[in-house]
């Protein structure tokens, strides 16, 4: 094979990956990458406005398709703009390649002219990083690249590629075997041993719960298959994490619906009484354990994560199974029928878990003046569930309400920051999820403050006529900065109310895009079939009751049974280790 530039080896070695689409914005360092991508037709490159969109859009695009993301951004403030992407990738296990463009080789280390050093920088917040030297080397760093995003726990891996390397010349090489990397070989399959002591636990559990997460949806929808294979034999509820919504349905008779923070009485309180927790695909965060000294004491725990630093890392746990949780679920569903285990009789427990649903844990008040935030929640899912769409969010009340109330039944539909919290996420998440399957409807679940953290994206999505329907909660708050306030700092309101928002409507006009407003509860079931009727990309600022707290919610420092239910709210003064906690 005859020699090629290090930009055409990059550009070749992602098509012969399958890469269809990168997300990027160009710079001066990587222009003879974009010069590459115009002399060729099967990779498309979408445009954003800013780099951070790129690494969110690259996100939903990930999320929703299943397919690692791509991202190409240009040096110095280029590659740093990407850095709070590439940290909530690694926090939510998302699988990312991002390309940044360097200075040349003779010049790193001079301070020169947009130079950063890329690979410093996201040491902390990728699975692997590479400053590629000599473009002989290149293509075979893009295949081990992609191998370390997406096996074993998903994550974002770092290309920081020089000019001059984009420039020189080498022959590439496609691999032709399956990749085997020296060092990095994730356990995917289960120790048999395990596999049959959890298997038995299972079988002897009285009062069993099934505590799922993100991993179960990174590791395919097989896994989710695999989950409802596994309750259907041992008739164990399950609930899930906020990551792991869709993996289980959430129409079926065990769904205990979210646990944690903002999670339900009766997931919570499962999680609490249960003998036996078995732990799939989730990491016990903080959110969900609450005081860990409270957490669930009277359970065995059995966890299954690929990531074996997870295991033990904040909960002590009975028996640790290291495997992809699609794996051991297959193992264990495998055993369970060998053995002969039918779903032992959990009538009893059954009749305590009715009993805590029957505290409604996610009532809100009804209004007839205002709309009610959780009601539009409702109704948008009510009025769109038969068309299964992708739903985005960004960070706040807005998202947990949409945890709460909008409901979903299969993985890859519900596209969310959660481990980082990243206000600015769903606008260009909805954008790539959009661009992954232009035909279906995806909503952006968003609040007034943090939808403007990447307003600029709409730009994004009127160039490439993408139809994504953006629906503001509008309180005219950073709500759940304010209901902390309220909660923990006695009412002081210290710089939480938005003085100064655009007019939505307009705002989306000047981009092209359709704007719309709803103002009166009468009018939010007209309002919400207006936007789904509306071709192209719609932008409805939907004004709700500004002071609604989003409950149930644990308290910072309280046990995870310590819930506050909307009859009780109040007005209060936190202890300093429970303002530490927030």
């Amino acid at each position: 094979m005859s020699e090629q530039s290090g930009a055409d080896i990059l550009v070749q070695a992602l098509t012969d990956l399958g890469v269809e689409v990168v997300f990027g914005y160009p710079g001066g360092a990587v222009l003879p990458i974009y010069d590459a991508i115009f002399k060729q037709k099967k990779i498309r490159h979408i445009l954003v406005r800013q780099e951070g969109g790129a690494a969110h859009a690259a996100e939903g695009y990930a999320r929703s398709t299943g397919k690692p993301g791509v991202v190409l951004v240009t040096s110095g403030p280029g590659a740093t703009n990407v850095v709070t992407g590439l940290a909530d990738a690694l926090m939510d296990s998302i699988p990312l390649v991002v390309i940044t463009g360097q200075v040349p080789t003779q010049l790193i280390g001079t301070d020169a002219f947009q130079e950063a050093d890329t690979v410093g920088i996201t040491r902390h917040c990728t699975k692997h990083n590479y400053l590629v030297k000599d473009p002989a080397s290149l293509g075979a760093i893009v295949h081990e690249a992609f191998h370390i995003a997406t096996s074993g726990r998903p994550g974002p891996v770092v290309i920081d590629l020089p000019k001059d390397v984009q420039i020189a010349s080498a022959r590439y090489t496609k691999p032709t075997a399956p990749l085997q990397h020296k060092t990095y070989r994730p356990q995917v399959k289960a120790d048999a041993t395990a596999i049959e002591t959890a298997v038995e636990m299972l079988a002897a559990a009285e009062r069993p719960i099934l505590y799922t997460g993100g991993g179960i949806i990174n590791a395919g929808p097989q896994a989710s298959a695999l989950l409802r294979e596994l309750q259907a034999l041992t008739g164990a509820p399950v609930t899930s994490t906020l990551m792991g919504l869709g993996a289980f349905p959430a129409s079926h008779d065990a769904w205990l619906g979210m646990l944690g923070m903002h999670g339900t009485y009766e997931a919570n309180m499962a999680m609490n009484k249960a003998d036996l927790i078995l732990c799939l695909g989730a990491r016990f965060d903080d959110r969900v354990t609450g005081r860990l000294d409270a957490f669930s004491p009277d359970s065995r725990k059995i966890h299954v994560d690929i990531d074996r630093s997870s295991i033990n890392k904040n909960v002590r746990v009975d028996l640790p199974v290291v495997a992809d949780v699609g794996s051991a679920m297959a193992d264990m569903i495998a055993v369970w029928k060998q053995r002969g285990h039918e779903p032992a009789d959990l009538g009893e427990w059954n009749a305590r878990i009715t009993g805590w649903r029957a505290r409604n844990s996610l009532a809100y008040p009804a209004s007839d003046h205002e709309i009610m935030p959780q009601h539009a929640i409702r109704r948008v899912w009510e009025m769109t569930r038969a068309q299964d769409p992708i739903v985005t969010t960004e960070v706040g009340q807005h998202q947990m309400w949409a945890a709460q109330h909008f409901h979903f039944d299969g993985p890859n539909r519900w596209l969310t920051s959660g481990g980082l919290g990243t206000m600015g996420y769903g606008l260009p998440a909805a954008i790539g999820a959009q661009v992954g399957d232009l035909d279906r409807l995806v909503i952006g679940l968003s609040g007034d403050a943090s939808v403007l953290m990447n307003i600029q994206e709409m730009s994004t999505a009127a160039q490439y006529r993408l139809p994504v329907k953006i629906f503001i909660l509008n309180n005219q708050y950073m709500g759940m900065v304010r209901q902390w306030q309220e909660l923990v700092y006695a009412s002081r309101y210290s710089e939480s109310y938005s003085e100064a928002l655009p007019d939505f409507v307009k705002l989306a006009e000047s981009f092209g895009w359709t704007g719309m407003r709803i103002e009166h509860p009468a009018d939010l079931d007209d309002g919400i079939a207006a936007m789904l009727a509306t071709p192209g990309p719609v932008m409805v600022d939907c004004r709700v009751a500004q002071l609604a707290n989003c409950f149930p919610m644990i308290p910072s420092g309280a046990a995870h049974t310590d819930m506050i239910l909307h009859a009780e709210e109040v007005i209060g003064e936190a202890s300093d280790e429970a303002k530490a906690l927030v």
